[in-house]
């Protein structure tokens, strides 16, 4: 089975060209798109529709740089263990404790200001591991970058939590 890149045309790097992929998640869909094929045979229209939702999460991948980095690792033999293992340095799970906190002290408070200082925190971590994790990657450090994919999962899952708190301070 063809990898995401190569079905876009696409270089199997991290940095990529978001236009690009926009226009070739465009054409690949235009070829695909089920509306093309109403008047066709069942089975074609079976086919179309696998192709058209294999665009779409192939599309969904490449686009999120946090999908993409973990996609490649995988590609590249990485298995990222994401249910299995969650031993992180010591420093990262220190960290992720006092930003637990804040998070709660927040919640408890209604300290609004206090959870948008937490957020831009995280933000600025969350972008900081992304170029890291660019970086490994552009030198094909599968495993390292395997690592900090692995620690990026838990900062993205620690800001969908800080994002709920958000909608129930601003109600």
């Amino acid at each position: 089975m063809q990898n995401h890149f190569a079905l876009f045309n696409l270089p199997p790097q991290f940095t990529l060209d978001t236009a690009q992929l926009d226009a070739a998640y465009r054409e690949v869909q235009n070829q695909v798109h089920p509306d093309k094929f109403v008047s066709a045979p069942d089975a074609e229209k079976r086919v179309a529709m696998q192709w058209a939702t294999r665009a779409n999460e192939a599309y969904q991948t490449l686009k999120s740089p946090f999908k993409r980095a973990a996609y490649l690792c995988e590609l590249n033999g990485v298995d990222l263990q994401t249910e299995s293992n969650t031993a992180m340095p010591v420093a990262f799970l220190m960290q992720q404790m006092s930003w637990r906190e804040a998070l709660d002290d927040a919640r408890a408070d209604s300290d609004l200001p206090a959870l948008e200082q937490l957020d831009a925190a995280l933000r600025t971590t969350q972008r900081e591991q992304l170029a890291q994790i660019a970086a490994l990657l552009d030198q094909t450090n599968y495993a390292e970058a395997g690592q900090v994919v692995r620690q990026l999962m838990f900062l993205e899952k620690f800001s969908e939590d800080v994002a709920r708190v958000f909608e129930t301070l601003e109600v």
